[in-house]
């Protein structure tokens, strides 16, 4: 199993963070606050399904404050409960909401990259994680 100590788990969070950051809009909440991949998770799963659990785990941490911090701990949990593709798939699955969170550049804009994308990360539903959550 893959574990915190993993060098290639860093590594994974690292690249699906950049993969999710790379040509994101900049976007305001209501009182300033910069928003980023995690609040376009929380809007594509809020569209998909009634409640994810990984955002309601997330947003039951006290401890975290950021965006980044709480996108970084959706990843962990959809590592850890093997949900990760799914998740991002139904966030993926409206042209529309891609276009307005993300610009031209975004390989999420690509049927071609996308699928490569989603595919891979369908892969990693056959390993396991066992990290702090």
């Amino acid at each position: 199993p893959v574990t915190d100590g993993s060098r290639e788990l860093h590594s994974l969070c690292a690249q699906l963070e950049f993969l999710l950051q790379f040509d994101l809009k900049e976007k305001r909440s209501f009182f300033g606050q910069r928003k980023d991949y995690w609040d376009f998770l929380c809007q594509g799963l809020a569209r998909c399904r009634q409640e994810h659990e990984g955002i309601l785990f997330v947003t039951s941490l006290d401890k975290l404050k950021t965006p980044v911090g709480r996108g970084r701990a959706f990843l962990r949990y959809c590592l850890v409960h093997r949900q990760l593709a799914e998740s991002l798939q139904l966030c993926l699955l409206d042209p529309e909401s891609l276009c307005e969170w993300y610009y031209a550049r975004s390989p999420f804009l690509s049927p071609k990259w996308r699928a490569e994308i989603l595919g891979s990360l369908y892969e990693l539903d056959c390993v396991t994680f066992h990290l702090a959550l």
